[in-house]
C-alpha cells in the first residue's frame, strides 16, 4: 500500500512537470524550422485578481442595459493594477465596452455579451477602417495604446451586427428577403436594402464603406447609421490574447488588430452570416509578430485576412504586417480562406500559413491588389492545404482586383482585363514576389489557379511543389515570371489543364494532367526558358498568336 501511495505520488509529479513544462514550452513549436526570423509571442502578463461583473449593479437577464455596470467594474480593475474581469453565465446586455491595460475580460461557460442595437449609444469617433483613415461609430468592443490586454472563456460575444447591415436580396432566401425588408428601411435598388435613410445616404456619399467629402459635424451625424464599426477594435495595442471565445454577429469586420504587436489568437471561433455584407472575420492590419491557430471561421466575407492600410494612407503610415504565423485553422464559408489585400500599401512580408482547411470558401488562397495601392508583399510560406468545393480558385492571384468577390465576378461573366496602356511603375505599384506553395490538396473548385499580375510588374517567383488540384477548369499563369512546379497534378473536366500568357521563366518537373484531355498546356503569347517538361507535355503544347 506504501508503494502503490509513492507510485501515484511520483505520477502526480510527473503529470504536473509534464504540464508545467507545456506552459513554459507555450507555443514553441510553431518555431520548428520557420523560414524567417521572428520573436517568440507570449501570453500577455496579467495580475491575477478577479473582479465579477455581478458585483458592481449588472443583471444578466438579457433586458437590463449594463453600460454602467461594465464601466464601474473595470474602473475598480484598474484602480487595482489590472486582473480578470469575470462575466458570469447569463446574458448581459450593454453598450460599448472599452478595455484597459492589464485586463482580461474573462466570459464563462454559458456567458453572453450582446451589444446595443441603438446606435445613440456609439458615438462616432476618430479611427481607421478599409485602411484609411476615417471616422466611424465606436466599436462595441475596443482599446488603444494598450499593454497586456486578453479576451478568454468559452463564453460569447454577439455585435448585433443585423441591426446595421444592409442586405443584399441575392445573398438570401425569399422568405428572408421579405422578414429584413419589412422593417421599413431604405433601398439603393430593389435588391438592396438599408436599415434607414441615413445608412442609404452614407452608402452613396462612399467610396469603398468610406465617406468622402464631409466636412462638419452635422454632415457626419445624418449618416451615423451608415458607419458601422468593426466589432472588436484595438489599435496600437501590445501583447494581445484572444482564447476559446465565440465571437459573432458584428456590424462590419469582426476582430481588426491594427497596429498591434505580440499578438496570440488561439481557439476562438468566428461567426457571422454568410449574407454579412462586409463581415469579415480577422483582418490583422499593419502588426507585427502574430500567431493564428486552432481557430475557426464561417463568415459573410473574408476569413482570415492581412491588410496593411490602402494607397496614400497606407504609404504613409508604413507598417507592414510582419511575422505571422497561422496554423490549424478551418475557414467554412466566406469570400476567401486565407487572404492577403486588397488594401496591402504598407505592404506584407515573412507569413507561414500551415495545416489549414478551407470548406465552401469563394477562394481558398486569396492575393488581391490593384494599381495605386503600391506596397511589396514577399516570403509567403502556405504549406499542407486542404480545399474542398471551392465556388471559383482554389490559388487566386488577382492584381486587377474591382471590389467584388470571385463570385460575384464570375457571375458577371468575369474575364481576364485586356492589359492596354501599360503605366510605368511607380511607388503606386503593388509588388508580389517569393510565393512558395507545398502540399496543397484541393478538390472540385471551378478553377485550379489563377495568376493575373501585372505587364508593368509581374508576379515574381511563384514556387508550387506536392500538390494535386481538381477543377472544371485547369490553371492560368498571366503576367508572371520565375515559375516552378514541381510534383503538381492538374485534372479538369475540361480544357487545357495549364494556359500560359506573357508568362518567362517557367520551369515544370512531374507536372501531371489527366490523360483523356484533349491536351495538357496551352501558351499565350510570349513564353520563354520552359524546360524539363514532362513528356505528357512535350508533345501536347498549343500555341496561339
Amino acid at each position: 500500500m506504501k508503494f502503490l501511495g509513492t507510485l501515484v505520488f511520483c505520477l502526480l509529479l510527473v503529470g504536473c512537470s509534464i504540464n508545467k513544462q507545456e506552459e513554459e514550452n507555450g507555443y514553441k513549436y510553431l518555431y520548428e524550422n520557420l523560414p524567417f526570423e521572428m520573436q517568440e509571442v507570449k501570453k500577455p502578463q496579467i495580475p491575477e485578481r478577479e473582479f465579477n461583473l455581478s458585483d458592481y449593479g449588472a443583471k444578466g437577464d438579457g433586458e437590463f442595459k449594463n453600460t454602467v455596470a461594465f464601466k464601474k467594474a473595470i474602473e475598480a480593475l484598474n484602480e487595482n493594477g489590472g486582473g480578470t474581469l469575470v462575466v458570469p453565465q447569463g446574458i448581459w446586455l450593454t453598450g460599448p465596452i472599452e478595455m484597459v491595460s492589464n485586463m482580461n475580460l474573462h466570459l464563462q461557460k454559458g456567458a453572453l455579451i450582446v451589444f446595443s442595437r441603438d446606435f445613440d449609444d456609439y458615438p462616432i469617433v476618430e479611427t481607421s477602417f478599409e485602411g484609411l483613415d476615417t471616422r466611424r461609430c465606436q466599436s462595441p468592443l475596443s482599446g488603444r495604446n494598450l499593454k497586456n490586454i486578453a479576451i478568454t472563456g468559452p463564453g460569447s460575444i454577439d455585435g448585433s451586427g443585423d441591426a446595421w447591415r444592409p442586405v443584399k436580396k441575392q445573398k438570401v432566401t425569399a422568405k428572408h428577403w421579405k422578414q429584413i425588408t419589412s422593417k421599413g428601411g431604405a433601398f439603393k435598388r430593389d435588391d438592396y436594402w438599408f436599415p434607414s435613410v441615413g445608412a442609404l445616404k452614407g452608402d452613396a456619399l462612399s467610396n469603398m464603406n468610406v465617406p468622402q467629402n464631409l466636412h462638419t459635424e452635422a454632415e457626419w451625424m445624418e449618416i451615423r447609421d451608415f458607419l458601422r464599426p468593426v466589432m472588436v477594435s484595438l489599435i496600437e495595442c501590445e501583447n494581445v490574447l484572444l482564447q476559446d471565445a465565440c465571437f459573432s454577429n458584428s456590424p462590419s469586420w469582426n476582430i481588426h488588430p491594427l497596429m498591434c504587436t505580440n499578438v496570440i489568437i488561439d481557439n476562438i471561433t468566428v461567426r457571422n452570416p454568410s449574407y454579412a455584407q462586409n463581415g469579415d472575420g480577422l483582418d490583422l492590419e499593419s502588426c507585427k509578430n502574430v500567431i493564428i491557430v486552432n481557430s475557426q471561421f464561417d463568415v459573410g466575407d473574408d476569413g482570415i485576412c492581412i491588410k496593411s492600410g490602402k494607397d496614400e494612407d497606407g504609404r504613409r503610415r508604413g507598417r507592414p504586417t510582419e511575422n505571422v504565423i497561422v496554423e490549424n485553422c478551418v475557414v467554412y464559408k466566406g469570400h476567401g480562406g486565407f487572404v492577403v489585400g486588397s488594401e496591402m500599401s504598407g505592404g506584407v512580408k515573412n507569413i507561414k500559413v500551415s495545416n489549414c482547411s478551407f470548406l465552401g470558401t469563394d477562394v481558398g488562397l486569396r492575393f488581391k491588389s490593384r494599381r495605386g495601392r503600391g506596397g511589396v508583399v514577399e516570403n509567403i510560406y502556405v504549406s499542407d492545404i486542404t480545399m474542398q468545393d471551392i465556388v471559383t480558385d482554389a490559388l487566386s492571384f488577382n492584381l486587377y482586383y474591382g471590389g467584388r468577390s470571385a463570385s460575384e465576378e464570375l457571375s458577371k461573366g468575369g474575364k481576364m482585363i485586356a492589359k492596354t496602356n501599360i503605366p510605368k511603375v511607380t511607388e503606386e505599384t503593388p509588388c508580389f514576389r517569393n510565393l512558395y506553395f507545398n502540399n496543397i490538396v484541393s478538390k472540385d473548385s471551378r478553377r485550379a489557379m489563377y495568376f493575373n499580375g501585372l505587364p508593368e510588374l509581374k508576379i515574381s517567383g511563384i514556387h508550387i511543389e506536392n500538390a494535386v488540384m481538381s477543377a472544371k477548369i485547369g490553371a492560368q499563369f498571366c503576367e508572371a515570371e520565375n515559375i516552378t512546379l514541381n510534383n503538381v497534378a492538374i485534372y479538369p473536366q475540361s480544357g487545357a489543364a495549364v494556359q500560359i500568357e506573357n508568362v518567362s521563366d517557367i520551369e515544370f518537373t512531374d507536372v501531371r494532367f489527366a490523360n483523356y484531355l484533349e491536351y495538357g498546356l496551352e501558351v499565350l503569347g510570349a513564353f520563354n526558358n520552359y524546360k524539363d517538361l514532362t513528356n505528357s507535355f512535350k508533345d501536347k503544347v498549343l500555341i496561339s498568336e
